[in-house]
């Protein structure tokens, strides 16, 4: 393995961090610096908070949030392998349907279990 072939990326990574740090270096320098009473309220809604900003949410909120982060990921793979259908063969539709009755039983377990259920 050449080390010499990743150069490229690693000059890529170098010059995207500088020019990150740099326009962030830039606009903090040159940018103006006027604060007042409003730009430093917590809100900018209009009215004084109410309650207080760390107050608890329900777990199912973030159980619903990683099922369909999740579950969205996993049909992100359904338009590559629809797209190289004819190429692939026999071999990968029967490997995606296998993918696709994983799917089905793990939805079918979460849905079972209550984990979508919203009171």
């Amino acid at each position: 393995m050449n080390l010499e072939n990743y150069f490229p990326v690693l000059l890529f990574l170098i010059i995207g961090t500088v020019v990150g740090v740099a326009s962030q270096l830039l606009g903090r320098v040159v940018g103006p610096h006027r604060p007042d009473a409003a730009k430093l309220s917590p809100y900018e809604c209009g009215f004084e908070a109410f309650e207080d900003a760390r107050m608890k949410f329900d777990v199912r909120y973030y159980l619903v949030a990683i099922l369909f982060i999740l579950f969205d990921l996993e049909t992100a793979f359904f338009f590559p392998w629809g797209v190289s259908m004819r190429e692939l063969g026999w071999q990968a539709f029967v490997t995606m349907m296998v993918f696709i009755a994983e799917f089905i039983v793990g939805f079918w377990y979460i849905w079972k279990k209550g984990a979508l259920d919203w009171e």
